[in-house]
């Protein structure tokens, strides 16, 4: 069961319980993947409804490695992801939102 106070999301991956949460080495390794902007412009994104996929999919997979699964952005676009797309995008917001929240408002 995923902790928000610890910055963590559950993501449910083909019927899986998974936990997720944006580590440091978790943010740097998806801000390398984006190749544009820094974490800020991604954070912005999300807040103002302009992220794309592709930012959603880089999101999930740094949190869900944060978090310990050792698959792929390939394997994550296969699997299903409870809620759909638009499930797959709040767990991404919910995830970038508590990794910039101030300590304690999780």
């Amino acid at each position: 069961m995923a902790n928000p106070w610890a910055g963590e999301v559950e993501i449910v991956l083909d019927g899986t319980p998974r936990v997720a949460r944006l580590t440091l080495g978790a943010l740097a390794e998806m801000e390398t993947a984006l190749a544009t902007g820094g974490l800020i412009d991604l954070a912005e994104r999300f807040e103002t409804g302009r992220f794309s996929a592709r930012d959603v999919v880089a999101v999930l997979v740094a949190g869900l490695r944060g978090g310990g699964w050792q698959g792929t952005a390939a394997e994550l676009m296969r699997a299903e992801v409870a809620g759909g797309p638009a499930g797959a995008a709040r767990a991404a917001a919910e995830l970038l939102a508590l990794a910039f929240a101030p300590p304690g408002a999780g």
